[in-house]
């Protein structure tokens, strides 16, 4: 089974990549990302050693980077409710 998906995987990512060198996308995506990215982690770990938020700590793993890259703000706010819900 782990042969299957990660063919799939395989197959998808050539066709992605295939995809963008056919098209010739502009790069531009890929660094406006990033920048998201990084600064949705600077902002977690700022958060959580700051004291800002005292009695929560939001982990930083793929996760919840990816919540605070779409969403923003509020995405914290969402990640600390659940926290505060759950726990």
């Amino acid at each position: 089974m782990n042969l299957v998906w990660l063919s799939l995987l395989v197959v998808s990512a050539l066709l992605l990549v295939g995809i963008i060198v056919k098209r010739r996308l502009s790069w531009s995506w890929l660094k406006r990302f990033s920048i998201h990215l990084t600064v949705a982690a600077v902002a977690l770990y700022l958060l959580n050693y700051s004291g800002f938020i005292s009695g929560f700590y939001i982990p930083l793993n793929p996760a919840t980077i990816a919540v605070v890259v779409a969403l923003g703000l509020p995405g914290i706010g969402m990640i600390l409710g659940l926290q505060w819900l759950v726990i």
